[in-house]
């Protein structure tokens, strides 16, 4: 592979990772899998929550396109692309931790952002926890994040309709 198809493919796996992020926080993480993912919504003082689980699913997919892009394990049928794959889910996830559990959770350093696109990331996530229970909610992304101004409208319409329930703080 040429280093231009190599970069394409890490920044393309690093993007299609937060589509699959996306649609797992929302139909996975809301849905059948909230008993691992409650926690995460709920006040609490431990170090490590159910929803860290979550990670361990994330590293076993760069995990195995490693290998599958690895010649010492699968042989002549190796898929030399996997290799990048892999690194791409990889830098996502190191993104995920940074971003997601350091910034918005400050589980590893404390710093509010007082303006710019990391304070976006850190309002859309709050509105993302506003809701109580796993029914509606808002912004299931973790790098990419909408204008709070609509979040907080689409928020607005859900509690009217009585999709979701949500904080008072939120209005």
């Amino acid at each position: 592979m040429s280093i231009f198809a190599i970069l394409a493919t890490i920044i393309a796996s690093v993007i299609a990772m937060e589509c699959i992020a996306w649609a797992s926080h929302k139909y996975i993480m809301h849905g059948f899998g909230w008993g691992w993912h409650r926690d995460h919504h709920e006040p609490h003082d431990k170090a490590l929550e159910k929803n860290d689980l979550y990670g361990i699913a994330g590293a076993v997919m760069s995990i195995s396109m490693f290998a599958v892009g690895s010649p010492l394990i699968m042989g002549a049928s190796y898929w030399e692309p996997g290799t990048w794959v892999g690194l791409g889910i990889l830098f996502y996830g190191i993104i995920y931790t940074l971003v997601h559990d350091g910034l918005v959770h400050q589980r590893y350093f404390k710093y509010v952002p007082k303006r710019g696109y990391a304070k976006r990331l850190v309002q859309a996530h709050k509105l993302h926890h506003a809701t109580i229970g796993k029914e509606g909610g808002v912004s299931f992304g973790f790098v990419f994040a909408r204008d709070p101004a609509k979040l907080k409208a689409e928020l607005k319409r859900q509690r009217e309709a009585g999709v979701a329930v949500v904080r008072d703080a939120v209005g």
